[in-house]
């Protein structure tokens, strides 16, 4: 049975479903197996053919043993992506010679965050339920996170919800996601402030221990281990559908917080054959100068046509800075504790030679996203967001030893940034019938200060209030 340990070295071993609920580690770190499962040659070839959902259960199979059945967790990730409108849940589609698309767009929200949080919202309920246990989940979302997870937990008995976005710094298909969402276990608040404040007050609730235990807080954000346990899916999907393990593979991912790029590091170590992870960025691009310098340096945050991106700390690059300094905690809190004080970190030699070796970094601006929206609509017919011509952008310029399957993430439709792809192509993309009437839906939103005793207070009311109906108290956005 896998068990669970922080990246700072100082928190009690949880089983999974602890962690789970735990999201942060009491030390301020983040949960990690202590051991990686290994699937075999034999065992990575059996995965081939099987629908999305079947593969998806026996890759994440060893994460949940002991808390969960295989049967169980079959039953849920069944579940999950039942209502996904592509036969195939996360489809490969071909732009050139060895070069792919994987589409993550194909859940409720149209993003790569359903893939993890359809299955996230469903686990909550079945480890809450055995427990006898309430929690109240509090998020930060740079536009795609808050709506997954809002659409996974809205009107479940045992969750309370509050997600945190940066005021008039996401798309308005992206707010109206999760601010038309009436539920009400459901709270949106709408922050004066970028993404990393949100992060960071997220954070700071999370280590005021008192006030975490007396609301029961929990994570939907990729800090939770599950999050990025649910991703490490659809690298072995692609990877099996192009020839592994008898082929080595590539991934490129735009990414802001090295969430869905770690799960591909989580994948390499359980046996599928990566040889490259290319990561993306816009011009918030601290991630590709770290790639090319060794040091990361905090700079401010540039709002740009590719939101989801626009971060400047990237919370799970802790969790590769603890694998590549040998899964030292102590040497892992002096880092960051340098980072927090004086927003620069200088990664040792070694660990950063030796992450050269897998991974490379690439960013593009606005004007050079939007070209790519451009090129790839002539060439292949492909409507791309801006962030999915990012991650494609930067699998072009990949620099590889040898030839191989190169497969960028598509990680939002193209209707989640239409005035973009418009700009870029001349086409504006329709979103689909689902969420057709969205602009008309009315919002319930409140506007609130980057202020972490406000915030507490906020949460403690929600949390602790009675009921009403959708109609009543609840509906007005004030905590009862």
């Amino acid at each position: 049975m896998v068990k669970y340990v922080s990246t700072r070295g100082n928190a009690p071993v949880l089983d999974f479903d602890d962690v789970l609920l735990a999201g942060l580690a009491r030390d301020g770190g983040l949960y990690l197996p202590e051991t990686w499962p290994r699937f075999s040659a034999d065992e990575i070839r059996a995965l081939r053919g099987l629908p999305y959902a079947e593969l998806a259960t026996r890759v994440m199979a060893p994460f949940v043993a002991g808390c969960l059945t295989e049967a169980e967790l079959g039953d849920l990730v069944t579940a999950s992506y039942a209502g996904f409108d592509h036969p195939a849940v996360a489809p490969l589609r071909q732009i050139g010679p060895d070069q792919w698309v994987m589409e993550l767009f194909h859940g409720p929200t149209l993003a790569f965050k359903d893939y993890a949080l359809q299955l996230v919202g469903r686990l909550f309920d079945h480890v809450l339920s055995a427990k006898g246990r309430r929690v109240t989940i509090v998020g930060a979302t740079s536009g795609d996170t808050g709506s997954a997870a809002i659409e996974a937990c809205r009107d479940r008995d045992a969750v309370d919800v509050v997600i945190l976005h940066p005021k008039g710094r996401v798309s308005e298909v992206q707010r109206r996601q999760m601010t038309t969402v009436l539920a009400g276990n459901v709270r949106n608040l709408a922050v004066e402030g970028t993404f990393d404040d949100c992060q960071d007050l997220v954070k700071a609730l999370f280590n005021d221990h008192a006030f975490r235990d007396e609301v029961s807080l929990s994570a939907v954000n990729s800090i939770n281990w599950a999050r990025v346990m649910a991703q490490i899916a659809y690298y072995f999907a692609a990877g099996v559908a192009l020839g592994a393990p008898d082929v080595p593979l590539a991934f490129a991912v735009p990414t802001g917080n090295f969430g869905n790029v770690f799960a591909g590091y989580a994948a390499r170590r359980m046996g599928l054959p990566v040889e490259r992870l290319v990561v993306g960025s816009n011009r918030n691009d601290i991630l590709t100068r770290f790639f090319e310098t060794g040091v990361m340096t905090a700079e401010g945050v540039v709002p740009t046509l590719s939101p989801s991106m626009d971060i400047q700390v990237s919370s799970n690059f802790e969790r590769l800075l603890w694998e590549y300094l040998d899964r030292d905690g102590r040497a892992v809190d002096a880092l960051l504790a340098e980072f927090r004080r004086t927003g620069r970190m200088a990664a040792p030699q070694g660990a950063w030679s030796a992450m050269g070796e897998l991974f490379e970094g690439h960013r593009f601006d606005d004007d050079a996203t939007l070209e790519l929206m451009r090129r790839m609509r002539q060439a292949t017919g492909e409507l791309l967001d801006p962030h999915s011509a990012v991650g494609v952008g930067a699998g072009l310029k990949a620099r590889l030893a040898r030839p191989a399957p190169l497969v960028a993430l598509a990680t939002a439709h193209p209707a989640k940034f239409p005035d973009a792809v418009e700009r870029a192509t001349g086409h504006r993309p329709l979103l689909p019938p689902h969420l057709a009437d969205l602009l008309e839906r009315p919002e319930r939103v409140e506007v609130v200060a980057n202020d972490t005793a406000s915030l507490k207070d906020y949460v403690r009311r929600f949390a602790g209030r009675t009921r009403t109906t959708a109609t009543g108290t609840m509906a007005t956005g004030k905590p009862a």
